[in-house]
């Protein structure tokens, strides 16, 4: 029997991984631009986390979760980071502790649904919280620091979507609206929106059958619900983000599928890399009740997650270069000796080095070498052991010559310090 990873599942491989690294050291360069701190939190959570933050009626909780019973714990691997940073922020008291906290996070969710382009079992997910603000400035600094990430990325080809959905007050108000337009059209919804009509209707505006969005193109706008608070709220984000050129598209059917949103809510979207209906790059909103939901004080918040998946479908297969690499080559027991010690020193000096061990031919070891794209092997025999020498072969300029051991070191930085010439394949 061959094993293989599980449905909706992938292996990903340096050449890919190095495509992983760049997005999450511009992700983790952003954030820390930005006095955001990163916080780790557990894959595995209590599922009733889930139930209380996500909502019972959400598609994650009803059909998505992937549950593990022990004893009388019933535990899911986290199908999203936000109900878990919440968690980790009142667990450990740090509302007690500074007045705003601004929290990122990078890892792996997990949902049970059916594997497609861009949506897969597990999936790696970057996120960032802050909590304690309330401000609509606020909001629209987190959406422009959105943007200008994937802009650094070099992903330009993007729609910001953002809508207000209002608090507790305004959304039972449109609840009703949206109720009265739809219960006239109920027989030519989709049986998903027919149950969702009555439990949660302002999910029907989320679906993507024919039959539900044509009943919803002509209902009422939640914007025409609001509050006189909420109403000033929503034009003070986008009077910041006005200020900040950032570009948005007012989008009154855009709500989000997950109960504890209030205000502000938002997708990123991006046309690049063929994503088709899966380009939502980024989303998230505001969430003020999500804390106190969770037994915490009433404790305003905004935050995102972003598919890391998706992202690097955006950006194209174009590869990542591997590092500089410095090859090793040593004929002889002393000489593979000699090359762990320098291995070792360029090490200490930020070179990747890497040494061949094996005891193979020099054809297979310069072969190995090309391999790896190495800028320069430095070949040690029994004679340049005897002579306290190296000989160096600059791979990308075709040249060779001969070092003393105690200078090999810093010739290699010299020789990494000078680009490769054009047209050299390193």
């Amino acid at each position: 029997m061959q094993f293989r990873a599980v449905k909706g599942t992938n292996d990903i491989l340096p050449d890919e991984v190095r495509r992983w690294q760049r997005v999450e050291q511009t992700f983790r360069s952003a954030m820390a631009l930005a006095g955001f701190s990163e916080v780790r939190t557990p894959i595995l959570e209590h599922k009733n986390l889930f139930v209380r933050s996500t909502g019972e009626t959400s598609e994650i909780v009803e059909k998505q979760m992937f549950e593990l019973t022990r004893g009388d714990d019933v535990l899911v691997l986290r199908p999203e980071g936000t109900p878990g940073a919440a968690r980790a922020y009142l667990t450990n008291s740090v509302q007690a502790q500074e007045p705003v906290s601004r929290w990122y996070y990078i890892g792996a969710m997990f949902r049970a649904e059916q594997p497609q382009r861009g949506r897969y079992r597990q999936f790696h997910q970057a996120g960032c919280e802050l909590y304690g603000d309330p401000s609509p400035t606020c909001d629209a600094e987190f959406l422009d620091l959105l943007h200008g990430f994937l802009k650094s990325l070099g992903i330009i080809d993007v729609t910001v979507a953002v809508n207000s959905i209002g608090g507790l007050e305004s959304r039972a108000a449109y609840r009703q609206a949206l109720t009265d337009h739809l219960r006239p059209r109920a027989e030519t919804l989709s049986d998903h929106a027919k149950r969702r009509l009555e439990d949660n209707p302002l999910r029907i505006l989320d679906s993507k059958d024919p039959r539900d969005r044509a009943a919803v193109a002509d209902a009422p706008s939640i914007l025409d619900s609001l509050n006189d608070e909420d109403r000033a709220h929503w034009a003070a984000v986008l009077r910041g983000l006005d200020a900040l050129g950032t570009p948005y598209t007012v989008s009154p059917g855009l709500v989000r599928g997950l109960d504890y949103y209030t205000r502000t809510v938002f997708e990123i979207q991006s046309s690049m890399g063929g994503l088709g209906s899966q380009n939502t790059l980024i989303a998230g909103g505001r969430y003020d009740n999500l804390l106190k939901s969770l037994g915490g004080p009433p404790i305003p918040a905004v935050g995102c997650g972003m598919g890391l998946e998706r992202i690097l479908l955006a950006l194209g297969e174009t590869p990542v270069a591997r590092p500089a690499v410095c090859f090793i080559a040593p004929l002889g027991e002393r000489a593979t000796l000699s090359g762990l010690l320098l291995a070792r020193e360029l090490r200490e000096r930020g070179v990747v080095s890497v040494l061949d061990a094996r005891g193979n031919s020099m054809k297979s070891m310069l072969r190995r070498a090309d391999g790896l794209d190495a800028r320069v092997c430095i070949v040690i025999g029994e004679t340049e052991v005897d002579q306290c020498q190296v000989q160096i072969k600059d791979l990308a300029a075709h040249t060779q010559e001969q070092a003393a051991r105690v200078d090999a070191a810093a010739r290699v930085l010299e020789i990494f310090a000078t680009p490769p010439a054009l047209g050299s394949n390193h």
